[in-house]
């Protein structure tokens, strides 16, 4: 995309498409009495000429390419978020050697301008100007970037260098004297700014005071903040108009815990040697203590009923008992579907309830979508056209080869699309209706993807308070585009995400590089992922891991049991053994309580909720350290996100190992506090650890050592002396 000049007093260029005709010379005329080409020759010669130029699109007087952040070609808007700055670049040039200025405009959905961010030139040398907008409601936003001419600072680097020289004094302060006059011209009557300039124009035509104090006058803070009030532009060129769908703050920040509610309150009958379930009474039961613990949304797994044929025993196994619950994610039986709530979880004034629990406790409550289907699911009878029929007539269950999931049946989006997207937008607004403001979406990279890019879209215009989150472990080109085409947040590979580098490269990616694709959401175990690295680092990996999550990402997530340091696999799977998904599993949370786990978990929530800087995704600096088992970086929010415009800045330390205790040098990027070091070896500097409650006084090289046993980390709010 290219700019376009808008102001009216600048002088309109010739466009690129309409040439300037020149007169005949002789030879001009001459050779148009030769005899011309044959016809079919002109013809082409001259079509070819006219799809050239019309192919060319006027460049503005100031050329604005390159703008940032632009989602393919601008037909996708990019993501923002309520009070979230975001960063807008640009290439911004021009001829010759006059001064130019730019800046990052952003537009409300009324079409209103609210800001404009000066831009500076983030790359000196590659005119790669960077500003910064902050939107202040929900809805679709736009923004663009101006850049104009600006002969004041142009007349100030020109002057500064001719005065010194003693060249041209005189017409230097009369370029001076009637640009000044210009610029007061433009600024209201009676406004303390005009009467700065007058002042000031008055004091650079006395030709017997000294060169020194007239150039003073001219170029003083009171006339510089004057012409940023009311600036003086020649050429003013526009980019054009970009797209941003801004949501609220929980699009962008969230304390997740993952619930099987059949779990919460089960238990075995000795008499009838069977376990009985958990119900949606006893799960809300359950929220106190989660809540306390400081999370915000509570996820729950699928509540609805589980077919039988091909139902999964324990370990997912096809050797089923009666007993066994089989799987939640195998959906549907003869008590209903996607829309039925399985008889043993209870009914749907059961969940009410359940949601007006836990929105009295302050938690939102995020559903388990799963668009698949147990072989007993009503849609296989009434739409047998929405699966894939095999060669031998039999409907196909899903596979991942060698993965097999017999008792799951995926639906087929090509046989009757516009069949399957009215149904689930039916389902999807039941639970709306009953209080669901957040949906975990299971497998939407098995999914078209114009599918969610439309079903998202519906939502964004009738529902736009609620939030999905795509479970898309998947290659990052199908991950980026679900989130570019409207998923609020992603899981991602944060997981498996371990070694320092790899970390370094992966949170700068997230917060740099895809900020205006995808959210990131970080969950270091759930009910299907167990790492290398949380099977064998016991209590020092899980507390390192929830560290990293909680401060790395705005959203992070927790599974149920992860207070009780649950790493044993299942033998030859990167999941948990006797897993929650197969079996009833009643825990003991009090036992729980000396691991230190679920006291980790609640000062992390609460640090978070003191820290706005922890709260935003586009605010990481990467700190250098001397050992490759100790990460740092720094986050710090921006004056316009807090509504005090307060400054809010943390630094993070994490002790990757969780086995040995590490020390090592930290190389701190003081300027992201708006500081430098200080070379007398004093500090520059207050740190406040919110984990230990200690104070440290660092300069621009502090020495850590952290013990994964007993402090793997520091997480420190910073006072600047």
């Amino acid at each position: 995309m290219v700019s376009v000049t808008t102001n009216d007093s600048a002088k309109p260029t010739a466009p690129l498409t309409s040439p300037v005709a020149k007169p005949a010379t002789k030879a001009a005329k001459s050779n148009a009495k030769k005899p011309a080409p044959k016809k079919q020759s002109t013809r082409k010669s001259r079509a070819s000429a006219a799809n050239a130029t019309a192919s060319l699109t006027p460049v503005g007087r100031i050329p604005i390419v390159g703008v940032s952040p632009v989602l393919h070609n601008g037909a996708w808007p990019a993501k923002g978020t309520v009070n979230e700055a975001f960063p807008v670049t640009a290439t911004v040039f021009r001829e010759g050697h006059d001064q130019f200025g730019a800046a990052a405009v952003l537009v409300d959905p009324q079409g209103k301008e609210i800001q404009e961010s000066i831009m500076f030139d983030s790359h000196p040398g590659l005119n790669i100007y960077k500003g910064w907008l902050t939107p202040t409601s929900s809805g679709q936003w736009e923004f663009f970037v101006r850049a104009w001419s600006d002969p004041m600072a142009t007349w100030y680097h020109d002057a500064e260098i001719k005065l010194n020289a003693g060249v041209d004094v005189e017409l230097v302060f009369l370029e001076g004297e009637r640009l000044l006059t210009r610029a007061m011209k433009n600024m209201p009557t009676s406004t303390e700014e005009r009467a700065i300039l007058r002042d000031a124009i008055s004091v650079i035509k006395r030709k017997r005071v000294s060169t020194n104090l007239r150039f003073a006058a001219a170029t003083s803070d009171d006339v510089r903040r004057a012409l940023d009030t009311y600036p003086l532009r020649d050429m003013v060129t526009e980019s054009p108009r970009y797209k941003v769908n801004v949501d609220r703050e929980r699009a962008l920040v969230g304390s997740w815990y993952e619930i099987f509610p059949r779990s919460i309150g089960c238990y075995f009958d000795d008499a009838s040697k069977t376990w009985v379930s958990g119900t949606l009474k006893t799960a809300a039961e359950g929220l106190d203590r989660i809540a306390a613990m400081g999370f915000d949304v509570i996820y729950l797994t699928p509540i609805h009923p589980i077919g039988e044929t091909n139902k999964k025993g324990r370990n997912n196994t096809l050797d089923s008992t009666p007993e066994d619950p089989g799987s939640p994610y195998a959906i549907g039986s003869a008590s209903g579907g996607h829309d039925a709530i399985h008889p043993d979880l209870g009914t749907f004034e059961d969940f009410d309830a359940f949601v007006a629990r836990a929105r009295e406790l302050g938690m939102e409550v995020a559903l388990d979508i799963a668009l698949q289907c147990s072989p007993d699911h009503p849609w296989i009878t009434e739409h047998p056209e929405w699966f894939t029929t095999r060669a031998d007539g039999t409907i196909a269950y899903a596979e991942n080869p060698p993965k097999k999931y017999q008792d799951i049946y995926p639906l087929n989006f090509d046989n009757d699309p516009e069949g399957i997207y009215q149904e689930i937008k039916r389902i999807l607004e039941l639970w709306v209706s009953h209080g669901v403001t957040l949906f975990r979406v299971d497998n939407p990279h098995t999914k078209p993807v114009s599918f969610w890019q439309r079903l998202l879209a519906e939502f964004r215009e009738l529902h736009p308070d609620v939030i999905f989150l795509a479970e898309a472990f998947t290659k990052p080109p199908m991950l980026q585009a679900l989130g570019a085409v409207g998923f609020h947040q992603s899981y991602n590979y944060f997981a498996w995400r371990n070694d320092k580098k790899e970390l370094e490269e992966y949170l700068w990616e997230l917060s740099h590089d895809s900020d205006a694709r995808v959210r990131p959401a970080f969950w270091p175990t759930t009910h299907d992922i167990l790492t290398p690295y949380m099977q064998r680092g016991g209590v020092p990996a899980f507390a390192i891991r929830a560290i990293l999550a909680a401060t790395g990402s705005p959203t992070w997530g927790i599974y149920n049991g992860y207070e009780l340091v649950e790493n044993v696999a299942r033998p030859g799977a990167e999941e948990q053994i006797d897993n929650e998904k197969y079996q009833y599993k009643n825990r003991d949370w009090q036992a729980g309580q000396a691991l230190g786990i679920s006291s980790l978990l609640t000062k992390l929530n609460d640090i978070r909720s003191r820290h706005l800087a922890l709260r935003r995704l586009r605010n990481i600096t990467i700190n250098p350290t001397t050992n490759d088992n100790i990460l740092c970086f720094t986050k710090v929010t921006r004056p316009e996100e807090s509504p005090d415009g307060s400054v809010d800045m943390v630094i993070v330390v994490v002790n990757l190992n969780p086995y040995e205790t590490h020390a090592g040098q930290i190389e701190l990027d003081l300027s992201a506090f708006g500081t430098s070091a200080r070379w007398d070896g004093s500090p520059a500097i207050e740190v406040f650890d919110e984990l230990t409650g200690e104070t440290f006084y660092w300069n621009d090289r502090p020495y850590v050592s952290l013990n994964p046993h007993g402090q793997p980390a520091h997480i420190l709010s910073v006072k600047v002396y």
